[in-house]
């Protein structure tokens, strides 16, 4: 084989004034006129993620004027990045109708309400089978969870319950004792054997499975309503409620509920397959839209409340 080089000079080009541009000079930051949040979120650039942003903030507003539903799926290290005042504010607005949270979620905000600590040391608790044994949080939570379950009620009312009656001293900043104050459903999807609560010698796996299934059937109910308009959430967890709102939003459709043209959004600090699946592409595959932010939650989290927040100023 002899090749030769092909003959450059033959090259057609064409004025650049006809090329189709996805940036425009219109589309570029700017500094903010004003020290506010609104300045800001103005005077972002009007591409990519700061778009999406806008995109998601608009939706939030939307949903709160219509009256539909904006759900928020929390997991733990959302409350150990101390972003829990900024989903209560929204509750208390009444712009976040409902939140989701699994069990280790709980025991984070159950444990910050009781003492205003938590998050232990794993790998030194570990070595000598000390971690999440303490006896206060598995005592306390599995005996409210079986109040609750003898009452009838679901996971995330037992322990809002348990928190307001023991009047834990930091129970301020408790999404599970905001959803009582506020009356925003709050549901807690278990997982058995993935708390430490479950290691304690109160637990009981039939309490477990009672009330967060009652929990479940109470999530349908509120996925059922985020048809033509509403807004869903999720914050950092990366497979268990992803896993969770997909079933829900399965039952609420072939109960009838045509949940279809709502928003969803998923926030954490690196992607993952199954919200990136299950929270922003699948759900909205019929109809909708679905954003993904990559960021630190103690960054996002209060940026995503002071844009909801400004915009409701407005």
């Amino acid at each position: 084989m002899n090749p030769k080089p092909l003959d450059r000079s033959r090259l057609r080009t064409y004025p650049i004034r006809e090329r189709m541009h996805k940036v425009r000079r219109e589309h570029l930051g700017a500094l903010p006129k004003s020290d506010t949040v609104a300045a800001l979120l103005d005077a972002m650039p009007h591409l990519l993620a700061a778009d999406a942003f806008r995109g998601l903030t608009d939706a939030v507003i939307a949903a709160h004027a219509k009256s539909k539903p904006v759900l928020v799926a929390m997991g733990g290290h959302v409350v150990k990045c101390g972003c829990t005042p900024y989903i209560i504010e929204l509750m208390r607005r009444r712009v976040v109708t409902g939140v989701v949270l699994n069990g280790a979620t709980a025991i984070h905000d159950f444990e910050l309400a009781m003492i205003g600590q938590t998050s232990e040391d794993v790998a030194a608790g570990l070595e000598h089978g000390t971690f999440g044994m303490v006896e206060e949080t598995g005592r306390l939570m599995n005996e409210a969870l079986a109040d609750g379950a003898a009452q009838g009620l679901g996971a995330g009312r037992a322990l809002g319950e348990a928190i307001i009656k023991a009047d834990f001293p930091h129970r301020d900043v408790s999404v599970l004792a905001a959803g009582l104050e506020f009356d925003v459903p709050v549901t807690v999807h278990i997982a058995i054997g993935t708390d430490t609560i479950h290691q304690h010698p109160k637990a009981d796996g039939a309490t477990l499975g009672e009330t967060s299934f009652k929990d479940f059937d109470l999530l349908v109910g509120l996925v059922a309503e985020l048809g033509d308009g509403g807004v869903y959430i999720n914050l950092g967890s990366a497979v268990l409620l992803p896993e969770v709102f997909l079933k829900a939003l399965t039952v609420a459709r072939n109960l009838g509920h045509p949940v279809r043209h709502f928003t969803t959004a998923n926030f954490d600090m690196i992607r993952h397959y199954r919200p990136t699946a299950n929270v922003v592409a699948r759900p909205v595959l019929a109809g909708g839209t679905g954003y993904d932010f990559a960021g630190h939650h103690e960054i996002m989290i209060p940026l995503m409340t002071a844009a909801i927040l400004a915009r409701l100023k407005e």
